[in-house]
């Protein structure tokens, strides 16, 4: 099964694209370090990552099952994230990022799901 995770944008300025976020929507800070961000807005979660660590993209949320399977199939290796979420990404054939991700349970700093903050900038 595929699920709407998050969608990730580019800045070169993760600490003040944070703070923005938060101050003008009231994000709550998931995950933030110097490249990267992770930030829930209501319902939906935000990623704020650096043009030469990640590309703009949309993330669908699969089991582990279903991660093994699409990344065998598309003949990519599966990366392991600094947060403990695994993934791969692929293209649309309009060339749209999509990166199918997974959060094995206990392997993520999240608590499981990507709902509790870890750490900040």
């Amino acid at each position: 099964m595929f699920e709407m995770d998050h969608v990730a944008i580019c800045t070169r300025d993760i600490p003040g694209t944070v703070d923005y976020y938060v101050k003008n929507f009231g994000a709550e800070v998931l995950y933030a370090d110097k490249t990267w961000a992770f930030l829930r807005i209501g319902q939906g979660k935000l990623a704020l990552v650096t043009p030469e660590q990640h590309p703009a993209h949309v993330a669908l949320r699969v089991d582990l099952a279903t991660l093994a399977a699409a990344a065998e199939k598309a003949g990519k290796p599966i990366d392991k994230h600094r947060d403990g979420t695994q993934g791969i990404y692929l293209e649309d054939p309009a060339g749209n990022v999509i990166e199918l991700i997974c959060y094995p349970a206990g392997e993520t700093v999240y608590g499981g799901a990507g709902n509790s903050v870890s750490k900040t900038l």
